[in-house]
């Protein structure tokens, strides 16, 4: 199946948009030659057993490309990725720029085998590049069992451990010819990101190398980055946040530091060793370099010239703790489907840190219409609903034109289903969220999923996962149930029947909630809110699940 858009800019916009330099007539790939041209023996990639110079990316990435078109691949076709943050995905990931393949580097270790099976299907994969052992519930190769039955694959590369040397070390057919030339179209479908979405089902987002770029160069030009900033990215690339910091960094033409690192070890040294600049998480990480800095009694860090924080809310006191400490803070915002369009400035006052995620990129717009009326727009200073329209956004969703359509209102502007207002001067301050996905540490759990699972249980009645507040993560999920008459089942067999379901160990929720009494909607389904307000008020106390 082809990569089609499903929500292609109009000819007029794409000129707009090449005209006011928002997009260039320039791919990623492209950018690396520039690069490997001026500067080939500067560093480009860094992970922990070697760095690779602008020439041996710009080498790997030809290597690789040559190989996918030698086993049949051509231009549309999906390279997928399931590896963690290795070198080999950002060479995937610049070969699909090159060969004007779709590179998806969804299947992320919190992903069953079953999950990243289902995302290969729908996307007809046909190229895998696999690391044994990646998933949730995944022991070796249990991917590989699956997805080789699928006619659309033509070839696995099954990688060696990390740090074994070169990119897709004896993976690559030597005897094919060099590669093809590369296809000059920044404009195509190159990048497919999987993400839960308002709604929890897996949609496809798609993005070409101009809509991936527009955050990328707002931010480099706003933070005056270049070829001497350090970047790292605390998030994997199977999440955008990663992508995003590394098109940041080819924009720069600095170094990008592979966060690969051994879980446990100490972050700031970690930094120091890298001599990192800059640096992008989500606020999970932001409280535990925090912890971390004040464990050691450091109260002043000027290492970074940058920290995003971006990907979920970041508690007021932690932006005060990093800005106190003489920390940089860029706030963001964005979302799969339009990228890190929200960016802080050099400067801003510590209320403006701490309150707002920024202001938008150039090429983008941010507006806030009616949550009960999504056609209309509200004046600065008014609640609602956020919306955005203009370059960065993203070119439909995967073979699904009606989510496509009603992700949109009469105006096409995309509606985020996150609550907030813009003040006078464009920054935007946001307030909640209308959609029920659960955000714990960044990563997106879906409600829906967890009670689907949950009411195959024959004891259970009905059930309800509702977010509690957790002062680390951001929030933690809690399975509230009712049982059959007379029926009940423990917490702990609860957890077993959900993993049975096949759950990933990652959206397992925590705490656990039996109910007796609880008002319902019209639908039948139990009133979520009322749940949440009876927490909040200590009329209800949730238990931990173990």
């Amino acid at each position: 199946m082809s990569v089609v858009p499903t929500l292609p800019p109009s000819p007029e916009a794409a000129s707009q948009y090449y005209g006011a330099g928002i997009w260039e007539n320039k791919t990623l790939y492209e950018i690396v030659r520039e690069h490997a041209a001026a500067r080939p023996e500067s560093v480009a990639v860094r992970n922990s057993f070697r760095t690779f110079f602008w020439r041996e990316l710009l080498d790997a990435i030809d290597r690789f490309g040559a190989d996918l078109c030698g086993r049949g691949l051509t231009p549309g076709d999906t390279v997928f990725v399931g590896a963690p943050n290795r070198i080999e995905t950002v060479v995937a990931l610049l070969a699909a720029s090159r060969c004007g393949f779709v590179c998806c580097p969804s299947p992320h270790r919190n992903h069953t085998v079953s999950e990243i099976a289902n995302l290969c299907a729908r996307a007809s994969c046909a190229a895998y590049v696999h690391q044994p052992g990646h998933g949730a519930d995944a022991g070796g190769d249990e991917i590989l069992d699956v997805i080789g039955k699928f006619p659309s694959l033509r070839h696995v590369y099954r990688l060696l451990p990390a740090g074994t040397g070169v990119p897709f070390e004896g993976l690559l057919n030597s005897d094919e010819g060099g590669p093809s030339d590369p296809v000059m179209d920044p404009d195509r479908v190159t990048y497919l990101a999987f993400t839960s979405g308002s709604t929890g089902y897996p949609k496809g987002v798609m993005h070409s190398d101009n809509t991936q770029l527009v955050a990328a160069r707002g931010i480099v030009r706003a933070w005056g980055f270049g070829p001497e900033t350090v970047t790292c990215s605390l998030s994997p690339f199977s999440h955008n946040l990663g992508c995003g910091t590394l098109w940041t960094s080819l924009l720069a033409g600095g170094t990008f530091v592979l966060q690969d690192w051994p879980r446990g070890e100490s972050l700031v040294d970690r930094l120091e060793d890298a001599k990192v600049t800059y640096l992008v998480g989500v606020p999970t990480h932001a409280m535990d370099l925090v912890d971390e800095l004040s464990s050691r009694g450091i109260e002043s860090y000027d290492r970074l010239q940058s920290f995003r924080v971006s990907a979920a809310a970041c508690p007021e006191h932690v932006a005060g703790a990093l800005y106190d400490m003489g920390i940089p803070v860029q706030k963001g915002y964005g979302m799969t489907e339009t990228n890190g369009h929200q960016h802080g400035r050099p400067g801003d006052s510590r209320d403006r840190v701490l309150a707002s995620s920024g202001i938008c990129c150039p090429g983008y717009q941010v507006r806030v219409f009616d949550e009960n009326n999504p056609n209309h727009v509200l004046a600065p200073g008014e609640t609602g609903l956020v919306a955005g329209k203009g370059a960065s956004l993203m070119l439909g969703y995967f073979d699904d034109a009606e989510a496509t359509q009603t992700s949109l209102n009469n105006e096409k502007w995309f509606l985020t289903g996150d609550l907030g207002m813009l003040d006078a001067e464009g920054y935007l301050y946001l307030s909640g969220r209308k959609k029920e996905l659960i955000v714990r540490g960044g990563h997106n759990i879906n409600p829906n999923l967890i009670e689907d699972l949950a009411l195959r249980h024959d004891m259970v009645a009905l059930a309800a996962a509702v977010p509690v507040p957790d002062e680390r993560l951001g929030e933690r999920a809690c399975l509230a149930v009712m049982f059959e008459g007379g029926k009940s089942i423990s917490a702990i067999n609860m957890l077993a029947h959900l993993s049975s379901e096949g759950l990933s160990s990652y959206d397992m929720p925590e705490f656990w909630l039996p109910l007796t009494d609880i008002p319902l909607m019209p639908n039948g389904k139990m009133e979520k809110l009322e749940i949440i307000c009876r927490m909040r008020d200590g009329r209800l106390m949730p238990q931990p699940m173990t």
